[in-house]
């Protein structure tokens, strides 16, 4: 099953086209041998070879399709134009008039007074049967487009995932960071603070010239000391990437980028104050990047509006989407990456909230202090 399958997926789209437009001739060929008229031939051909132009103009094809149906007793075209005008529109007003106006078509005989001086109810009975015949590539056109939503929002749900994977480990390996900063500042820098004042001490109090020169010696490496772990104590506080990090980590000069290649409607506005921190910029990075991934996750055809902003005491950033246009799929998330974002937002002091809007749709947000305590 699972070969056939791949094998017919293989076929270029034309090679189907093309067999879809041959069993349409011969569909309404063998329905015309016989007494034809040139007219009938006409529109068999019409509705025929129009299906070659299906995939890109499925209603005007599935008009094509309509005269000849009043002419003959043909299957092929009319099922095909309709799966494919369903397989590509969420339209189902207008999928409905299309069966009905199919159905309708085929119940018909041309002339219309063959039909009308005829069996009323026998009409009736064979246009509930053409209209059930007619809902039948509708569903299965819905359903295929319904499957294609879910495949694609399964792979976004996948890559959000690993981005939330690879977000909370940084997490965790910046808050390691952090302990071991705190650690350098208050034990190791403790201790080689106290080498330096017993040194100077020693310097003063040493009568013998090597011995104050010794003092010395140890008193300005362990002032180089303190300079190099306040360094490495402020790098590791700042960081919040990966350890063997070797490319440059996002800022706000990216942020166009990114939402650039984001997938959803988004639109950009406000700024931040000059001068913000490398820190905080990549904070406000990762805000609207778990954001927009949520959107793509959570809220399928929503739009999204990134707004900059600052006053006199705070800066952030808000993002806010609308609510979804197409079917979301209940899947399980772990909130890593929002809980990271909190974490990062603590690093700056600040906070993060998140909760849905009264219009059906998202907000986050990102509140920091211009100038941390």
């Amino acid at each position: 099953m699972s070969t056939g399958r791949t094998r017919w997926r293989r076929l270029p789209p034309w090679a189907v086209d093309a067999g879809l437009v041959a069993l349409a001739a011969l569909d309404a060929w063998i329905n015309l041998f016989g007494d034809a008229t040139p007219l009938m031939w006409t529109c068999a051909a019409v509705g025929s070879a129009g299906l070659s132009l299906r995939r890109r103009f499925p209603l005007a094809v599935f008009l094509l399709t309509l005269p000849m149906t009043l002419f003959m007793d043909v299957a092929v075209a009319p099922i095909a134009a309709l799966y494919t005008l369903a397989a590509s529109t969420r339209n189902r007003p207008l999928l409905a008039g299309c069966a009905l106006l199919n159905a309708a078509a085929e119940t018909l005989a041309w002339p219309l007074s063959d039909t009308l001086t005829g069996d009323r109810t026998w009409t009736l009975v064979q246009f509930v049967y053409t209209l059930a015949t007619a809902v039948a590539p509708v569903l299965f056109g819905q359903l295929v487009q319904a499957r294609r939503d879910v495949a694609r929002q399964l792979v976004e749900v996948e890559e959000a995932r690993e981005h939330e994977r690879v977000l909370y480990a940084q997490t965790v390996l910046a808050r390691e960071r952090a302990q071991l900063a705190r650690e350098m500042h208050d034990v190791v820098s403790h201790q080689v603070s106290l080498i330096a004042v017993q040194a100077g001490a020693l310097q003063v109090a040493a009568k013998d010239p090597d011995a104050r020169e010794a003092a010395r010696t140890i008193r300005t490496l362990s002032a180089n000391t303190l300079d190099e772990l306040r360094h490495m104590v402020t790098l590791l506080r700042a960081s919040g990437g990966k350890a063997t990090e070797l490319t440059p980590q996002p800022t706000l000069a990216d942020l166009q980028q990114l939402i650039a290649t984001s997938g959803i409607e988004t639109t950009l506005t406000g700024e931040l104050p000059p001068g913000i921190s490398t820190t905080a910029q990549r904070t406000v990075y990762r805000t609207v990047q778990e954001a927009l991934t949520n959107v793509r996750k959570h809220a399928p055809g929503a739009r999204a509006d990134v707004h900059l902003w600052h006053d006199a005491h705070d800066f952030g950033v808000t993002v806010t989407n609308t609510a979804p246009t197409r079917t979301t799929v209940a899947l399980p998330s772990a909130r890593h990456g929002l809980i990271g974002l909190k974490e990062r937002a603590e690093l700056l002091q600040g906070t993060l909230t998140a909760g849905p809007t009264p219009q059906g749709g998202y907000t986050v947000e990102l509140r920091a202090p211009t100038r941390p305590a």
